[in-house]
């Protein structure tokens, strides 16, 4: 295989070490894209930004591929919707969590982050959601479909727990449903936690820890980051995140929880401007690295 499909330009005797850990699946679908188009476009742009990053990492101390790391194919898209193409995402991440491998899905927009989740709920019943976001995501149905990228965070919460670090951008329905959900008493106790960016500047890293169950999957939308340093996304929003405040997050909760997958979505790549592929890259490996902490 040529090693500029594999993520972090693996060579085949690097491949051959040992079993992998990792089954990166890349998922270049964008179908209900409602401002910028382009997502399609973003796995082969984090896989080829990959090839160029050092592979040791000087926060571990380590080389986090040594754990193993297959790239898959790109799933192909369909034209039948979003609701198909989340089935076929969650067929190919059922394939995955069989052969005892971590999945980690490249996108592509968000609707496809469902599909993943699903799968692994059948292995992880009590699994939860950590999700990295400008936006809530909690419509229940946007142009005409319940599973459009604005819509996946509500229809994940309808499954299982889910916790969102970074939120500033929401419609006024969806501040109405998540004040509701905030309003509920003890008896009937929400399954959705929110913590703005504003909070997650604050560090919230523990309370987003105590909000989760101990099998944890994590969603990073792109736009989680300051358009500053993530400008290639569908939808940026002013005053998001910056690289280390959303490490030093995604470390405490990781060394906290087990990770049973994750996920890196909405990387629109802007032609000329390599920077937001690259720190793609780097943050899917620099996952990579938070989980074996927890495993080696």
């Amino acid at each position: 295989m040529d090693s500029i499909f594999n993520f972090g330009g693996l060579t085949q005797e690097m491949l051959d070490r040992k079993t992998p850990r990792f089954s990166v699946l890349p998922v270049p679908y964008d179908l209900t894209a409602s401002y910028t188009s382009g997502m399609r476009n973003g796995p082969r742009a984090i896989i080829e930004a990959s090839t160029h990053m050092e592979l040791y990492d000087d926060e571990l101390k380590c080389e986090p591929y040594e754990a193993g790391i297959e790239t898959l194919p790109s799933l192909e898209p369909t034209a039948l919707g979003p609701r198909e193409m989340i089935n076929r995402v969650r067929s190919a991440a059922s394939r995955i969590i069989a052969s005892k491998r971590i999945p980690v899905l490249i996108g592509g927009e968000h609707s496809v982050t469902l599909g993943m989740v699903e799968a692994l709920l059948e292995k992880y019943p009590k699994m939860s959601v950590l999700q990295l976001d400008a936006h809530a995501d909690m419509r229940d149905e946007y142009q005409d479909s319940p599973f459009n990228h604005a819509c996946v965070a509500r229809r994940i919460s309808e499954i299982c727990p889910i916790v969102q670090v970074g939120i500033r951008s929401l419609s006024a329905s969806e501040a109405e449903f998540l004040d509701g959900e905030k309003a509920k008493g003890k008896k009937a106790k929400s399954r959705i936690t929110t913590f703005s960016a504003v909070d997650a500047l604050k560090g919230v890293a523990d309370k987003a820890a105590r909000a989760l169950t101990d099998d944890i999957f994590i969603t990073v939308d792109l736009d989680v980051f300051d358009p500053a340093i993530m400008p290639a996304t569908g939808t940026p929003e002013p005053g998001g995140l910056f690289w280390y405040d959303a490490l030093a997050i995604l470390r405490k909760v990781i060394s906290k929880k087990r990770t049973v997958g994750f996920d890196v979505v909405e990387l629109c790549p802007l032609p000329g401007n390599i920077a937001p592929d690259f720190l793609s890259a780097r943050l899917v490996y620099k996952m990579m690295g938070y989980v074996n902490e927890t495993m080696d």
